[in-house]
């Protein structure tokens, strides 16, 4: 205890104090768990916040980034270097999509999205005034911005003035779309599976719906996937479910899996009409490290079959939520796709049963003001859920 209470005094005595941290310090992990310096052990439901896809000690992920670091680390994009390409072939056959920029962050990768939209409409008539419609408790990042396109005023008053041209609209719902288009909009942009907002996933007939009005009107459709990206929705990117490719879709997360590494990818319409040297650059984005964690990923999600394997293992999270919600006065309802799940609470604040939850070896987080997020290790197995419900019974009870 001494051990721990020691790290966490260091850490408040010189890192900013910007996150209200739970009082447990993570040291090493081991497939789907991970143990704190005291030795606890806790069933990980939360993965770095959809990050740890492969869960913790693959061997393969460590062993590939070991070669990398001993080979080299960083060359700047003034050079190509090794992985690059094969990472950025990886995510265009994965998507289908043409083009691809490495960022060192989801919210870097909102950032050229936003940069590739207003070039895109730059080039058609030579105006700086366009517009952007974003939704309504979206959350696309802490930059100013990815905060312009965030729509939640708790993130964005102390900040003001943003970057002008947003307006926003309601999620799932199409006619509040309709109404904020002008002549102006270049883009709309919206997460596929709100996320941060309390896991609403987008219905066919709204994506669908905002696609059509994309292509009529000549506006990009850009789809956030940072945190339903990479397989967590049954689906490689949850776009694909129904069918609507985005003209830009931003990914991190869970695309190197630890290392921090993003990506904006563009289809071939918006790459040969938008960004061009001069326009956008990273001293970090893309470098040999970052691309071999992407490359790397990759390749175990297909040896792993991954995908497939969300797609066998989410039914079963899902009946076994369903069935706590039935059983708990304090839950109300069940909503998500794949694995990224929310149960929203009543009566009772979520950090109130997440702190139980740790105390019984169970990490889970938030969503909004009212919701217990879900978003495991993807190889997480029947028995993980099950113990998992069984921890958080106990912190419910």
């Amino acid at each position: 205890m001494e051990k721990t209470a020691n790290l966490i005094n260091q850490t408040e005595a010189n890192v900013l104090h910007t996150y209200n941290r739970f009082q447990i310090c993570l040291e090493k992990g081991q497939g789907t768990h991970l143990y704190d310096t005291d030795g606890k052990e806790y069933l990980d439901f939360a993965a770095g916040i959809a990050v740890f896809a492969l869960g913790y000690g693959n061997e393969a992920y460590n062993n590939a980034l070991k070669d990398q670091v001993d080979k080299l680390i960083h060359t700047s994009n003034l050079f190509y270097n090794v992985p690059l390409g094969e990472a950025a072939e990886k995510i265009t056959k994965a998507s289908g999509m043409d083009k691809v920029f490495f960022t060192n962050s989801g919210t870097e990768a909102i950032e050229g999205a936003i940069k590739v939209a207003r070039k895109y409409a730059y080039l058609k008539d030579g105006s700086n005034d366009h517009e952007i419609i974003a939704m309504n408790h979206s959350f696309h990042g802490r930059s100013l911005g990815a905060l312009s396109v965030t729509g939640n005023a708790h993130y964005q008053d102390p900040f003001k003035p943003l970057i002008g041209g947003i307006k926003f609209a309601d999620f799932n719902d199409l006619d509040s779309v309709k109404a904020q288009i002008t002549e102006k909009t270049c883009a709309i942009i919206l997460e596929t599976i709100q996320g941060e907002g309390g896991i609403y996933p987008a219905t066919e007939e709204f994506l669908k719906g905002v696609k059509a009005l994309c292509e009529e009107n000549d506006i990009l459709l850009i789809l956030d996937e940072i945190q339903c990206g990479m397989g967590r929705s049954g689906y490689m990117f949850a776009w694909q479910k129904y069918g609507v490719e985005p003209d830009v879709m931003t990914v991190a997360k869970a695309l190197g899996c630890g290392v921090p590494v993003g990506a904006f990818v563009l289809n071939k319409k918006t790459a040969e009409k938008s960004l061009v040297p001069g326009d956008h650059g990273t001293t970090y984005g893309g470098n040999p490290l970052a691309t071999r964690a992407v490359c790397t990923v990759f390749d175990l999600f297909e040896e792993l079959k991954i995908v497939e394997h969300v797609q066998q293992v989410a039914p079963y999270l899902e009946k076994k939520l369903d069935e706590l919600v039935a059983d708990y006065d304090c839950l109300v309802s069940r909503r998500g796709q794949g694995l990224i799940q929310g149960v929203v609470v009543k009566d009772r604040k979520p950090g109130e049963i997440i702190n139980k939850a740790i105390e019984n070896g169970l990490l889970i987080i938030s969503a909004g003001s009212d919701v217990l997020r879900f978003v495991p290790p993807l190889i997480i197995t029947e028995k993980d859920v099950d113990e998992m419900i069984e921890k958080l019974k106990k912190s419910l009870d």
